[in-house]
């Protein structure tokens, strides 16, 4: 453990935390009146009728701008090292290969750039896990005893609570690209935890009031009991509420509960318009427990933690209209070409584009603190996210910051700037919608403000 200088906690900074949300303009759907022989989940489909998606979701992103990179000014001796923390295996194995794609590509491009501080970024990588089990520790330890500056990860929300001590303590950056939890918005971390994911105050407003758009006057929600679970579920309850519905159920179940039967027929029991799964990849289980019991794939609504690729799982058609919600703006073609050659077997991109600007901020925030030494990163963080020359990959805006300019990173997650508490304080969430092989496409996104 390192001396840190006093550094006051950020909770006084934000203690209100204010969100304004560009709310979908169209209004959808009414609540027809059934027969008395309709079945509770007919009634509640044809109350849901979502806007028609985006003609131009996902398309393509700008390119970035050319050119020579100028040698850096200052050098270092100590290269660079970043560590991943990233799921490999548990609960939200599938977000590993998109975020170490992401990961991948970035440090790929800095160093094609010829680096950071003229030398290339050294990058390990680490499973995570689970809550379920004490891989994150054993992981965090291992990667501080090799000497890394900063951790990207962990993307469970519940899995950092473990280790953001044990991080930011030893005086290193912990920049996460999708723990979403409100909590660390006040978390008491030495100015050294960052995430380029927005917290679940603004993806919960989106869902909820999509819901309420969709048509949906009732909701049910099925729900992890943990960080992310409950804390989302929050947010979507209190946002679906403001705009005149009712959440009519609430079921809760733990990490490593493998039966849902109890959760999912109270759920049914309050004859929802609409259900939201708040889960990860326990929604394997849940969906066909729900289609077998006649809920509309139409009637379903997702989240991060279960917005994945279901080709494998289900028969096709079983999500076809279902639809799920990720935080960040789509992941564009040419983005997705990219990561492509770093990971060819990519089917997800969720947090690809977030785990990417990390390094990049990372990166750029060394070269602006001439040092690559945590507590001097962490200190230029926010610099170079806000204020500058518009800049969208680290060649563009590295070449900027070498000339004497300020510069203000906007990455293939959506524009990030960051508030004194390491949170973006503007975001895209995307809203995707399944098609008839069980594979999830961009539908629509909203942007709002924190």
């Amino acid at each position: 453990m390192i001396s840190l200088p006093p550094v006051a906690p950020r909770v006084a900074k934000l203690t209100a935390l204010g969100v304004g949300v560009a709310l979908l303009a169209t209004a959808c759907g009414g609540t027809s009146t059934p027969s008395s022989t309709e079945t509770a989940a007919t009634k509640a489909a044809s109350g849901i009728s979502c806007p028609a998606p985006s003609a131009t979701a996902g398309a393509s992103s700008k390119a970035a701008a050319g050119g020579q990179v100028p040698a850096s000014t200052t050098t270092t001796e100590t290269p660079l090292k970043i560590g991943s923390l990233l799921p490999t295996t548990g609960s939200l194995a599938f977000l590993g290969p998109p975020e170490i794609a992401g990961v991948n590509l970035g440090v790929q491009e800095v160093n094609a750039a010829g680096g950071v501080l003229g030398k290339p970024i050294e990058v390990t990588h680490r499973d995570s896990g689970d809550t379920k089990t004490d891989i994150a520790t054993q992981s965090t330890t291992a990667l501080l005893g090799s000497g890394v500056s900063a951790i990207i990860g962990a993307a469970s929300s519940g899995v950092s609570k473990t280790v953001i001590n044990q991080i930011t303590g030893a005086g290193v950056i912990q920049f996460s690209p999708a723990n979403t939890s409100p909590d660390f918005t006040a978390w008491d971390d030495k100015g050294l935890y960052w995430r380029t994911a927005p917290s679940d105050v603004l993806q919960g407003k989106v869902l909820g009031n999509y819901m309420a758009t969709c048509g949906a006057q009732t909701v049910g929600m099925i729900v992890l009991n943990d960080a992310y679970g409950t804390g989302l579920a929050k947010n979507v309850k209190s946002a679906f509420e403001a705009a005149g519905g009712k959440v009519v159920a609430e079921e809760l179940f733990n990490t490593g509960d493998s039966q849902f039967s109890s959760q999912v027929d109270k759920v049914l029991a309050a004859k929802p318009d609409a259900i939201a799964l708040i889960t990860f990849d326990e929604a394997k289980s849940i969906v066909p427990l729900m289609t077998g019991k006649g809920v509309k794939p139409t009637q379903m609504f997702l989240v991060d933690g279960n917005t994945s690729d279901y080709s494998k799982d289900f028969t096709p058609g079983t999500l076809k209209g279902a639809q799920g919600t990720i935080p960040g703006t789509f992941a564009k073609d040419d983005f997705k070409k990219k990561l492509l050659t770093i990971d060819p077997a990519l089917k997800d991109y969720s947090y690809a584009g977030e785990s990417y600007d990390a390094v990049n901020l990372i990166a750029l925030a060394s070269e602006a603190a001439k040092s690559t030494k945590g507590t001097d990163i962490a200190k230029q963080l926010k610099a170079v996210s806000e204020g500058g020359e518009k800049c969208t990959d680290f060649a563009s805006c590295v070449t900027l910051l070498r000339n004497g300019k300020d510069v203000d990173y906007d990455g293939q997650s959506g524009p990030v700037t960051f508030s004194d508490a390491g949170d973006p304080t503007e975001a895209y969430i995307g809203i995707y919608e399944y098609q008839d092989d069980n594979k999830y496409k961009p539908s629509k996104e909203e942007f709002g403000k924190l």
